[in-house]
C-alpha cells in the first residue's frame, strides 16, 4: 500500500517550500541588516571635545539658518574656504580614464578626449585622485557614502532599485540647514534621497540604459542658466552618459571617445564661468569632479574589481599646485573621504557617521593652526563614533581628564589589541598637538613639532577609519540560529519526500517490470557520481577562491557525467558485441547503437559552451571564443548569431511539425510562433548590429510586438490545447512512438487519459522551450545566441538518451543531471558569482520608459537563462520517459499517476538546492568575519538566494501546467465515458 497521496505530497512539498523562506528570511535579515548609525546630526558639539558636558544644551532648531552659520564659524575656528560648491559626477568613469593606471598616464586616445581636464592636471589647476569605492559598487550606496561618509549595508544593492529618503546625518542636511540653496540637474536619484531640499531641480531617470544622448542634454541644457544665477550655493551634476555608454557597448565602445570629450566640454565651461564670476563678485567656487564607480571591461559594474572601485575625485579650484604631472596621477584616497572634507572647506560639522578622513591637499591654503584643528575636528568625530562600536574604550576620557600621564593607564586597562593600539594613536596625536600649542610662538617651536603632530593625526584617522569601515555589523546570533535550523528542516522536508518516493513508488514500480535485484544493476557508477556531486558542491563552498571560480566546478561535473555515459555505452555495445547481426536490434540492448551519438553531442557541445566565456573573476584575461569572435568583426559576430537563431527556431518548429495534426488550434500555435521567430530574426538583422538603434521606436515596438505574440501563443497552448485534443490514440501518440515507444496497456488508457496527457505535455513542453529560445535570442547580448542553441541541444540528447529503455537510469539522477546542466549553462552564459556580470543593458529591450518592476524581470530572465531553461524542459522529460512504469494496480487512483508523472521531477530540484542552500548558508555564517565575507561570499549569497526564487518558479510552472492538463482531460474523459 501506497503511504503517500498525491494531497499529501503537494501539501507537504508547499509545506516545506513555505518553511525554507522563512528560514531564509529571518537568516538574510539577521545576517544583512541594515547598517546601525548615530541617530541624529551633528550639531554644535561636534567642535568639542568628545564626552565632555560643557556643550550648552541649547536647541539649535530654533536658531536662524543665518545664526546657526554664524555659530558654527565661530565654534570650529576655521574660516570656510568656499562660497559655493559643484559637485559633477560623472557616473560610471573609471579614474583611470582621467589618471591613468599604475603610475602611468592613460591612453594618447583617452587624453586627447578630455583634453581640457588633462591641462588642468598638468598645471597643477587640479588634483586628482583614485578614489576607491566601497561595494556594492551601483550608484545609490556610492552617493551615500559620498554625502555621509558612511559606508552603508551590503544590500543597499538591492535598494538601489527602490531608493528610499536618506535619513542619516549629511552633508546635503548640513548645507540645508544653514541656509544654503541647493540645484540639482540629472540622476532622479538625488531627489530619491533628498526629498525637498533643492531649490530647483530637473532629474532623469538613471536605469533606462539605452539613453546616452538625451540623459545628459537634459542637465547641460539648463547647466548655462544656473552658471549665470547668484541664487544657489551648491549645484549637483550628474552625468549618467558614460556609465549608459559602458553597459551597451563596455569600456572600448566607439561611443566612448565623444561621451568623455562632451564631460571635458562641460569641465572647460564651468571652469571658465566660475573664473569669471570669481573675478566679478569674488565669490569663491569649487568644483569637485567625481564618480561613483567604474566598470568593467565589458561595462558593468557592482562587484569589488579594481576596475569597478577605480572612482575619481577631481578637485578644481584650490590653490595652484606646483606639483609634477606623474605624482598628481598617482594620489588616492576613499570615497568616503569626500564628505569630512567639504564639511571642512564650507564650515558646516562633519556627519556623524562618517568614517573618511580629510583630503589633505584641499586645506594647504590654511594656516597651521586651521589644518591643525581640522585633523583635530576630524578625529574627535571619528572617536565618538569609535566609542559607540567600542563601549569600552578606555581612553574616552583622555580629553576630560587631561593628556598627561596617561600612556600607562591606557595600555593597561586595554585588554583587546584594536582598543590598545586606537588608544594609543589618539594619545599620541593628542600629546603632540597639546605640546604645539603650547610652543606655538615660542622660539622652541619648529616645523617639525608641527610635521609629526601632522601625521600622528592621520596615523591615528587612517587607523581609524579603516577599523570602522572593515567593521562588521553585530549580528543577532539567535535570528541566524534561527534561520539556519528553519532551513535545515526544510531540506529534511523535501529530502524525505524524495527518498519515500524513490522507495514506496518507483522501485516497486521497477521491481514490477524486472527481476533483477543486482544491486549493482541499481546503484551504477554514473549514479553514484551524479548523488556524489553534491558533496563537491558543499566542499568547495569553503574556499573564497572556488566561490570566484565555481563555473570550473560544474564544468568538470559535466564533463566527468559525460564520460561516464560513453563508458556505460560502450561497456553495453561490448556486451552486446558477441551477438549476432540479426540480433543486434531486435532486444532493447540493441538500440543503443541508436542513442551512442547523443552521448557524443553532448561531450561535444559540453566542451564548445565550456570555453565559449572564459568566466570567473581572476582568469578572465585567458582567450576564449566569444572573445575571439568579437574580435574578428562584428560581421563575423552577426553571422554566427544568426546562423544559431535560425537553428533553434527551425528546431522548434520541426519539433511542432512532427505532432501531424491538422486541428486549427495547432496550425494556430505552429505559425504563432513562426510567425514570432521571423520576428526575432528581423529584429537581429535590423537593431542588434547598432548600438544606438534599440533606443528608437521601431525597435520597441518590434519588441513589444514579440512579447505578445510570443506570449499569447505560449499561454494560449497550455490553457487550450487539454480542451481540445482528442481522446483517443491519434497520429501524435504515433509519431511520440519514435521517442518513447513502450505502449500504455488498454486497461490503464481506459481508466486514465495516459496517451493524451503525455501527447498534451509533449506540445505544451515544446510551446515553453521554443518561448523561451526566441525570449533569450531577442534579450541576450549577440555573442550568447550559440550558447542557447547549445544548451538546446544538449538538453534534448539528454531527455532523448533518457527515454531510452536499454539505459534506464532512476529518475533521481536523471533531474539531478539535468539540474546539473542548468547552472553549468549559467556560467557558460557568461554569468559569475560577481554582481558586475549582470546584463544591464538587455534589461530594457522593448520597454519604453524606465519601470523598475519590468526591466528587474528581464534583467532575471536574461541572467536565470539556463537554469529556467531545464526547469521547463522537465515537461519535455515527463512526456518523452518511457511509461512501462506507470502499471498501476487495479485500486489505484489518479493521484497514483500524477505522483509518478510529477514527483521526482518537481522535487529534485528543490531538494537540490534545499541542499545547497542550506550548505551555504552555514558556510556565510562561518565566515562571517573572512575578509572576503562582503566581496565573495555574500554577492554569491544573493545569487544563492535568487537560484532559489527561479526554482521555485520552474517548478510551479512545471507542477500547475501538468495538474491542469490532468484534471482537464480527466473531467473530459469522464463526460465522454457518462455520454456512451
Amino acid at each position: 500500500m501506497l503511504q503517500f497521496t498525491c494531497t499529501k505530497l503537494v501539501l507537504f512539498t508547499v509545506a516545506g517550500v513555505i518553511v525554507q523562506i522563512i528560514g531564509l528570511s529571518l537568516f538574510v535579515f539577521g545576517f544583512f541588516p541594515v547598517k546601525p548609525s548615530l541617530s541624529g546630526a551633528s550639531g554644535p558639539e561636534s567642535f568639542y571635545e568628545p564626552i565632555c558636558d560643557i556643550v550648552e544644551n541649547r536647541n539649535v532648531t530654533t536658531l536662524h539658518p543665518e545664526q546657526l552659520k554664524h555659530l558654527y564659524q565661530e565654534l570650529s575656528g576655521i574660516p570656510p574656504s568656499f562660497d559655493r560648491l559643484i559637485l559633477m559626477v560623472i557616473d560610471g568613469l573609471p579614474a583611470e580614464f582621467i589618471l591613468g593606471k599604475d603610475g602611468q598616464p592613460p591612453s594618447k586616445k583617452l587624453m586627447e578626449a578630455m583634453p581640457f581636464t588633462q591641462s588642468l592636471l598638468a598645471s597643477g589647476l587640479a588634483i586628482g585622485y583614485h578614489a576607491k569605492a566601497a561595494p556594492p559598487t551601483v550608484t545609490m550606496p556610492r552617493l551615500k557614502a559620498m554625502v555621509s561618509g558612511a559606508i552603508g549595508g551590503f544590500l543597499d544593492v538591492a535598494f538601489n532599485f527602490n531608493t528610499q529618503a536618506l535619513l542619516d546625518d549629511n552633508i546635503l542636511e548640513q548645507f540645508f540647514r544653514i541656509g544654503r540653496k541647493m540645484v540639482m540637474l540629472g540622476d532622479e536619484t538625488w531627489l530619491k534621497l533628498f526629498p525637498g531640499l533643492f531649490t530647483r531641480h530637473d532629474g532623469v531617470s538613471s536605469f533606462f540604459v539605452k539613453d546616452t544622448v538625451q540623459v545628459d542634454q537634459n542637465v547641460s541644457r539648463h547647466l548655462g542658466y544656473e552658471l549665470s544665477k547668484d541664487d544657489w550655493n551648491l549645484l549637483i551634476l550628474h552625468y549618467l552618459g558614460v556609465d549608459h555608454v559602458g553597459h551597451i557597448g563596455g569600456r572600448s565602445s566607439v561611443l566612448m571617445p565623444s561621451k568623455l570629450m562632451e564631460m571635458d566640454e562641460v569641465v572647460k565651461m564651468i571652469h571658465s564661468r566660475t573664473m569669471e564670476t570669481q573675478e566679478n563678485n569674488q565669490q569663491r567656487t569649487l568644483l569637485m569632479v567625481v564618480s561613483d564607480h567604474g566598470m568593467t571591461e565589458n561595462g558593468n559594474h557592482g562587484g569589488s574589481s579594481y576596475e569597478e572601485t577605480d572612482s575619481l575625485v577631481l578637485v578644481i579650484g584650490l590653490r595652484n599646485h606646483a606639483s609634477d604631472y606623474a605624482s598628481a596621477i598617482q594620489n588616492t584616497a576613499h570615497q568616503v573621504d569626500i564628505a569630512p572634507t567639504l564639511a571642512l572647506l564650507f564650515g558646516v560639522p562633519i556627519p556623524k557617521n562618517n568614517v573618511g578622513v580629510l583630503i589633505s591637499e584641499a586645506f594647504d591654503a590654511l594656516k597651521d593652526d586651521q589644518q591643525l584643528r581640522a585633523l583635530e575636528l576630524n578625529s574627535w568625530q571619528l572617536l565618538r563614533l569609535l566609542q559607540e562600536e567600542l563601549p569600552g574604550l578606555p581612553c574616552q576620557k583622555f580629553p576630560c581628564d587631561g593628556f598627561s600621564n596617561h600612556q600607562g593607564s591606557c595600555t593597561n586597562e586595554c585588554d583587546h589589541s584594536i582598543e590598545r593600539k586606537l588608544c594609543s594613536l589618539y594619545k599620541n596625536a593628542a600629546d603632540l598637538h597639546s605640546s604645539w600649542k603650547s610652543k606655538k610662538g615660542s622660539q622652541s617651536s619648529s616645523g617639525k613639532d608641527y610635521s609629526y603632530t601632522v601625521a600622528a593625526y592621520y596615523k591615528f584617522l587612517k587607523s581609524a577609519s579603516e577599523w570602522l569601515s572593515c567593521r562588521t555589523t553585530e549580528k543577532p546570533v539567535s535570528l541566524l540560529a534561527a534561520g539556519v535550523v528553519t532551513m535545515f528542516i526544510s531540506c529534511m522536508i523535501l529530502l524525505s519526500l524524495i527518498f519515500g518516493l524513490v522507495r514506496d513508488v518507483y522501485l516497486p514500480a521497477n521491481r514490477q517490470i524486472s527481476n533483477s535485484t543486482d544491486s549493482r544493476e541499481r546503484w551504477s557508477l554514473v549514479d553514484k557520481f551524479v548523488l556524489g556531486v553534491v558533496l563537491i558542491l558543499i566542499i568547495s563552498m569553503g574556499s573564497s577562491s572556488m566561490v570566484e571560480e565555481e563555473h570550473y566546478i560544474w564544468h568538470f561535473v559535466l564533463s566527468t557525467y559525460y564520460l561516464l555515459l560513453l563508458r556505460k555505452s560502450a561497456q553495453s555495445l561490448t556486451t552486446i558485441g558477441t551477438q549476432n547481426s540479426f540480433s543486434l536490434f531486435k532486444g532493447e540492448k540493441g538500440k543503443n547503437y541508436l542513442w551512442l551519438p547523443f552521448v557524443i553531442m553532448l561531450l561535444i557541445s559540453g566542451r564548445i559552451l565550456r570555453g565559449w566565456h572564459q568566466g570567473g573573476v581572476n582568469w578572465t584575461s585567458l582567450p576564449d571564443i566569444s572573445t575571439w569572435l568579437e574580435q574578428s568583426g562584428s560581421d563575423l559576430v552577426k553571422l554566427v548569431q544568426l546562423i544559431s537563431a535560425i537553428l533553434v527556431i527551425s528546431l522548434g518548429l520541426f519539433a511542432l511539425l512532427l505532432l501531424g495534426s491538422k486541428g486549427k488550434l495547432f496550425m494556430m500555435v505552429k505559425f504563432s510562433f513562426l510567425i514570432s521567430g521571423l520576428l526575432v530574426l528581423l529584429h537581429i538583422l535590423k537593431y542588434q548590429d547598432d548600438t544606438l538603434a534599440s533606443s528608437n521606436f521601431g525597435a520597441t515596438f518590434l519588441a513589444q510586438a514579440i512579447y505578445a505574440i510570443l506570449g499569447t501563443a505560449t499561454l494560449g497552448t497550455v490553457v487550450a490545447l487539454p480542451w481540445v485534443i482528442p481522446l483517443v490514440i491519434s497520429t501524435m501518440s504515433s509519431n511520440l512512438k519514435i521517442l518513447s515507444p513502450s505502449l500504455v496497456s488498454v486497461g490503464i488508457q481506459d481508466k486514465f487519459p495516459v496517451v493524451e496527457l503525455r501527447d498534451t505535455l509533449y506540445m505544451s513542453g515544446w510551446a515553453y522551450v521554443i518561448f523561451w529560445c526566441l525570449l533569450q535570442l531577442l534579450l541576450q547580448q549577440p555573442i550568447n545566441s550559440t550558447p542557447i542553441l547549445l544548451l538546446l541541444l544538449q538538453i534534448l540528447a539528454s531527455i532523448l538518451y533518457y527515454s531510452s529503455d536499454g539505459m534506464c537510469y532512476k529518475e533521481l539522477v536523471e533531474v539531478a543531471a539535468l539540474y546539473y546542466l542548468g547552472m553549468a549553462g549559467h556560467f557558460a552564459l557568461g554569468n559569475s558569482n560577481t554582481l558586475a556580470t549582470i546584463d544591464v543593458a538587455g534589461a530594457f529591450i522593448g520597454i519604453s520608459s524606465h519601470s523598475t518592476l519590468l526591466s528587474g524581470i528581464l534583467m532575471f530572465i536574461i541572467t536565470y537563462a539556463s537554469p529556467m531553461f531545464v526547469l521547463l524542459s522537465l515537461l519535455l522529460y515527463i512526456s518523452m520517459k518511457t511509461t512501462s512504469y506507470l502499471v498501476i494496480p487495479e485500486k489505484a487512483d489518479s493521484g497514483n499517476l500524477l505522483i509518478k508523472l510529477l514527483g521526482l521531477p518537481c522535487l529534485v530540484p528543490l531538494g537540490l538546492n534545499s541542499i545547497l542552500l542550506t550548505a551555504y548558508t552555514v558556510v556565510l555564517l562561518l565566515m562571517r568575519n573572512h575578509l572576503f565575507v562582503w566581496s565573495v561570499f555574500s554577492p554569491k549569497y544573493l545569487y544563492v538566494c535568487a537560484t532559489t526564487v527561479c526554482n521555485y518558479i520552474g517548478v510551479c510552472i512545471v507542477a500547475s501546467t501538468g495538474i491542469y492538463t490532468y484534471l482537464v482531460l480527466t473531467i473530459r474523459q469522464r463526460r465522454q465515458v457518462a455520454i456512451k
